[in-house]
């Protein structure tokens, strides 16, 4: 992070660099890329909007480790007006093309209770994907309600980058 940023005002610490954001989705990216080697690209499915800042960077490093992936994005929300989950999931912009199939990897920001991404993956699988898994630059053990399998996690330690109010 350079000195003078304009989000200078909103960060009270850094409590994880830049570097180390870029290190561990590289290790992620080099774990996916071992695990799907077949022909087909896996399809990754962004949960917008939180996680398009992660997936550009994550799809950039899987590039660099293996073939290029195929995009998809997602949009639902459970919050409504709310600052946490109600359960309640709306899908507000469904996916373009059939995952009949496919391999789908589900990447997500920041994984909070789980009970948008349990409703998530269900409604994936049921639309008879091949696998579906979750890669993950952060959960937050704290704030779990429904546990999920995350095949691929960044961290578990870290318990909030912003201060309150801010993400």
């Amino acid at each position: 992070m350079g000195e003078g940023s304009w989000y200078d005002p909103d960060i009270e610490r850094v409590v994880v660099s830049e570097e180390q954001i870029r290190d561990k989705i590289e290790d992620l990216a080099k774990q996916i890329a071992a695990d799907y080697t077949g022909e087909n690209p896996v399809l990754l499915v962004g949960i917008l909007k939180g996680a398009f800042m992660f997936m550009a960077d994550f799809v950039r490093a899987l590039g660099r480790q293996s073939r290029p992936a195929e995009l998809e994005f997602m949009a639902v929300s459970s919050y409504g007006q709310r600052a946490t989950s109600s359960g309640v999931v709306r899908i507000l912009k469904d996916l373009d093309r059939d995952i009949a199939g496919r391999h789908v990897i589900v990447v997500e920001d920041i994984v909070d209770s789980g009970l948008t991404l349990s409703w998530l993956l269900k409604y994936l699988e049921s639309r008879s994907a091949a696998s579906v898994e979750v890669v993950a630059l952060l959960r937050k053990p704290d704030a779990i309600k429904v546990e999920v399998a995350v095949k691929y996690i960044g961290s578990e330690r870290i318990r909030r980058w912003l201060r309150p109010g801010l993400r």
